[in-house]
């Protein structure tokens, strides 16, 4: 039976439900303290979901009981509130991105390594099911040897039903830092790291007006790209073909596909823990169902699970700093690539992430 692990949460919006619903089926997580900057929500969420302390941040920080701090600020919040946390003794997890910019994040991760202690970012949805099962089928080689892959994600924007979409239109928002880490962190599992991007993005629309209430009529300036197309080179030697847009009324583009020297596979919404996987070879007529190799019932917060599970056994843990610092460097260079004309050679490394093993039982992240 592995010792639990003391979990403290800052920032109580609207991904924390999430969290704490994640985080309770491992009975090695003892989730004991939750702060905000708001501590009349910090106590509404405290009560409202049985936790017994609801601290200021600088509290929850000296708590000798909490172990890992789980990091669900704004992203601008990210880095400053990660690098808080490991330098008062806490290893930290963040929610996605780890940083705003490759300076930021791989200082967090520096720091991390100067204290001895773990950083791990979402996304962790690469950790479900869906994404997992389809690990399996590439490393039990179903498709041969990965050439190529697409990874698609179009809408236009959320001025339509965000209550507060502003922050999507400036600095750590578009479609890049919104959706693309779902995209980018699936595709480093299932093929590796990368070595080089080239990007070109556009502000189409230089200023949007909100049409959901309450801020309905409000117009937005744009200071971000809000359509990206970029490609990837892996050092496995695949490419990548990435698009991701606020831009796009309609399309009836695949999530994520990858394709090998024997077959290709259809993977499901990196967004989600779930979906069915789906292949097809020379000798097939149509796509057939994969299989299900891996759990689709867990939740944000099984990074989390991993992580305590490797600080308490010493493996390495799967969504950790390296390879989250590794898909900003690649969001970054989408830009950098735009603006300059010429290839991104990446300055960061990280290894593939492990697999998880398969047909794991509720609460179990090893064996």
């Amino acid at each position: 039976m592995v010792d639990k692990i003391g979990i403290g949460i800052i920032g109580c919006g609207a991904i924390f439900p999430a969290y704490v619903k994640g985080i309770r089926p491992f009975p090695f997580l003892d989730l004991r303290a939750i702060a905000d900057m708001d501590m009349t929500r910090a106590k509404e969420q405290a009560e409202g979901f049985e936790i017994s302390q609801a601290l200021s941040v600088e509290e929850l920080l000296q708590d000798p009981d909490i172990e890992i701090v789980v990091n669900l600020t704004v992203p601008q919040a990210h880095a400053p509130i990660n690098i808080a946390a490991l330098k008062a003794g806490k290893h930290a997890y963040c929610e996605k991105p780890l940083g705003l910019t490759r300076d930021e994040v791989v200082e967090s991760v520096a720091v991390a390594e100067a204290q001895g202690l773990r950083i791990g970012s979402a996304p962790d949805t690469f950790l479900g099911g869906g994404i997992q099962t389809a690990r399996k089928a590439i490393d039990d080689g179903l498709i041969g040897e990965p050439v190529a892959a697409t990874a698609f994600w179009l809408s236009h924007g959320h001025e339509s039903w965000h209550p507060s979409p502003a922050f999507y239109y400036l600095k750590g928002g578009g479609p890049v830092f919104d959706m693309a880490p779902y995209y980018l962190t699936a595709l480093v599992n299932l093929l590796g790291p990368a070595k080089r991007v080239s990007g070109s993005t556009a502000i189409t629309f230089s200023t949007r007006t909100i049409t959901s209430e309450p801020l309905k009529g409000t117009v937005v300036p744009v200071e971000i790209p809000t359509h990206v197309a970029g490609t990837v080179d892996f050092a496995s030697g695949a490419i990548a073909s990435v698009m991701v847009s606020f831009d796009v009324w309609a399309n009836n583009l695949p999530r994520i596909e990858v394709h090998g020297t024997k077959g290709s596979l259809s993977v499901p919404d990196p967004n989600t823990f779930c979906g069915e996987v789906k292949f097809k070879g020379p000798d097939c007529e149509e796509w057939t169902v994969v299989e299900s190799t891996h759990r689709d019932d867990v939740g944000r917060g099984i990074g989390v699970a991993d992580l305590a599970m490797a600080i308490r056994s010493g493996r390495k843990h799967r969504a950790n700093g390296n390879v989250a610092a590794h898909v900003v460097d690649i969001m970054q260079a989408f830009e950098e690539s735009s603006d300059s004309g010429r290839h991104i050679e990446l300055t960061t490394r990280c290894e593939q992430p492990s697999a998880l093993p398969a047909n794991l039982a509720e609460g179990e992240m090893d064996r």
